[in-house]
């Protein structure tokens, strides 16, 4: 028998070693699905030298809505969640602040009551929660309710409601040398309270809506102060514009699951070059929820009638994902 040398021994390790990461799954928790497949085939694609659509790492961007993208937005928003908390809180001390309907509602945990207001009623009860602190206690206190308080239905911290299978996605395409951003409806500064920790994401790449924010100089402490109201709402058509805003490019991979998404898919898939647009479709009532059409969170109509011929993604999630959390299932 011919002896193989230490060379060739050596060699052939190397070869194996550097095979070893692209034979591995890098979406553990996708099924095997012409999701998965259309998601890794548009990644090599883009990343190849040698491939016609080959896109520079400094313009492979992707952004991903929060709110029912990457954790779960039923039956409310955790920030809705979190703020009838601490409205609660502050109406103990002070009832004078509960100035109407909505907001009694609200102190009394009444979220159906609490909804009934829409937009404005939300708006309400935010400024009147998140306001009066300044930035860095507001982060620092949602970061305790996020990674302490609990989701009744599932026993899960809701920092740990964030699904598995979008974790494994950011971090794919972080390791093909994409930039990853959130760009979400809610405030910047709630997400931004865990975006690190949670998703991997820094601060500075959290795109959100803005409340009313002033620099204040008092002593030797100069402080950022939340005052309430809503500068900017980064929702529907909004999005691009604080893509725009805070970014600076066109991302090429926009991902999101309502129609408040729409206008980012749209805006990301227009562009020229190589594109991606996906939807994630809300089908498993057992492991999460199903909705799409109809209710108050998280409608999903013009994205589901266009999505095909856009040539953007639904995800199916209950039968593309074999796993829904993060946290302990």
């Amino acid at each position: 028998m011919a002896k193989i040398s230490v060379t060739a021994a050596f060699a052939t390790l190397q070869v194996l070693l550097i095979a070893l990461p692209a034979l591995a799954d890098p979406l553990p928790s996708w099924n095997d699905t012409r999701a998965e497949a259309a998601i890794i085939e548009f990644v090599e694609r883009v990343t190849d030298p040698v491939s016609d659509d080959f896109v520079p790492a400094a313009d492979r961007i992707a952004v991903f809505d929060n709110d029912g993208t990457l954790w779960s937005e039923q039956p409310a928003y955790f920030q809705a969640l979190y703020a009838l908390d601490r409205l609660k809180q502050k109406a103990e001390k002070d009832p004078s602040i509960l100035t109407s309907d909505t907001l009694k509602a609200a102190a009394k945990g009444d979220l159906k009551g609490a909804m009934a207001g829409g937009q404005e009623g939300l708006i309400e009860i935010l400024d009147v929660s998140h306001s009066g602190m300044s930035v860095g206690d507001f982060e620092a206190d949602a970061r305790e309710w996020l990674t302490t308080a609990k989701r009744p239905q599932s026993g899960l911290v809701y920092a740990d409601m964030t699904y598995q299978p979008m974790l494994e996605l950011l971090t794919y395409l972080r390791d093909q040398d994409f930039a990853t951003y959130i760009v979400s409806g809610g405030g910047v500064h709630f997400i931004r309270a865990v975006s690190e920790e949670a998703y991997g994401v820094p601060p500075g790449q959290v795109v959100g809506t803005e409340g009313d924010t002033r620099y204040e100089a008092k002593g030797d402490k100069p402080t950022l102060m939340k005052f309430g109201g809503i500068s900017f709402i980064d929702d529907k058509a909004g999005k691009p514009v604080g893509i725009d805003r805070h970014i600076g490019k066109r991302p090429i991979f926009a991902a999101g699951n309502s129609d408040g998404d729409f206008e980012m898919l749209e805006w990301t898939t227009s562009g020229e070059g190589p594109r991606f647009g996906l939807l994630v479709h809300h089908t498993d009532a057992e492991r999460e929820f199903a909705y799409d059409r109809e209710g108050h969170v998280g409608v999903l109509n013009k994205g589901l009638d266009e999505a095909e011929k856009r040539g953007w993604l639904v995800v199916d999630m209950a039968k593309d994902w074999n796993r829904i959390w993060s946290g302990k299932q």
